[in-house]
């Protein structure tokens, strides 16, 4: 999928930028055309916003910026409300956090590091910035058992990679992610009673053309849970690397409480 790479072969994609165009999402059981996605990621954090416009099938207008830092989740009516103050509105929902975290740990690079990070028996916060192999390599040489597991399949002729790692900080939660050319076409997540499932297709580079890395991302993303569609977003354009990105927790939201 790409790496930024150091002279160590170091892992370090950090955040990532992406647009959306097309597609829809669902609010209230409802599909909301997408007119506005742009979501804005730190794996490091881990965090993010996701700032999105719709329009309903009523032809009423629908905007919210989904936020993800840390142990907290909550909603705002503009990127960064309330961190000026008297400019915007923050809303905790931290009943929204797990499906959060799952978004971002079962999304196109997150994925990969959560799977690369259960391998080596630590959190993706400690991987990072690491070469992959000599980081496998050390931990088992160290005794470290890690719990991501690989398995092959062959479907229609077609043979297909099977990764079963946890999700980060979603305890019981597993991802199953199969993957065809060793890039996911689906990653599964089970949670509970819960199934969430995102489906990729047509990867691609979408960065700048003056700054292509080689690090893809899907040109369609599909999200289900437990069936029913939540959201389906084609990609427009990428910033993928090091970027800034910060997703910093408005003291109301603090003040809530996790």
């Amino acid at each position: 999928m790409g790496m930024l790479r150091s002279d160590a072969e170091s892992e370090l994609i950090k955040t990532l930028d992406y647009y959306g165009a097309g597609g829809n999402v669902q609010v209230n059981g409802q599909p909301c055309t997408i007119t506005k996605y742009h979501l804005q990621a730190n794996y490091q954090i881990p965090g993010y916003r996701i700032d999105i416009g719709c329009t309903r099938p009523n032809k009423q207008t629908y905007s919210i910026v989904e936020n993800m830092s840390g142990d907290y989740a909550w909603d705002d009516d503009i990127p960064g409300a309330e961190l000026v103050p008297g400019k915007g509105k923050s809303t905790p929902n931290q009943s929204m956090l797990t499906e959060r975290r799952i978004r971002l740990w079962a999304g196109p690079h997150g994925a990969p590091k959560a799977a690369l990070a259960a391998a080596a028996g630590m959190h993706p916060l400690q991987s990072f910035g690491q070469n992959p192999a000599t980081l496998l390599d050390n931990q088992a040489k160290a005794g470290v058992k890690g719990t991501t597991t690989l398995t092959w399949v062959t479907e229609k002729t077609v043979e297909k990679a099977v990764v079963t790692f946890p999700v980060p900080d979603v305890p019981g939660a597993t991802a199953t992610a199969t993957l065809v050319n060793y890039l996911p076409e689906r990653v599964v997540v089970k949670n509970g009673n819960d199934t969430y499932e995102f489906i990729y297709s047509k990867w691609a580079d979408f960065n700048n053309p003056l700054f292509k890395i080689e690090a893809l991302i899907p040109t369609t993303t599909v999200e289900r849970k437990n069936g029913a569609a939540v959201r389906n977003v084609t990609s427009k354009v990428t910033e993928i690397g090091q970027i800034y990105v910060i997703v910093p927790v408005p003291d109301s939201v603090q003040k809530a409480g996790k």
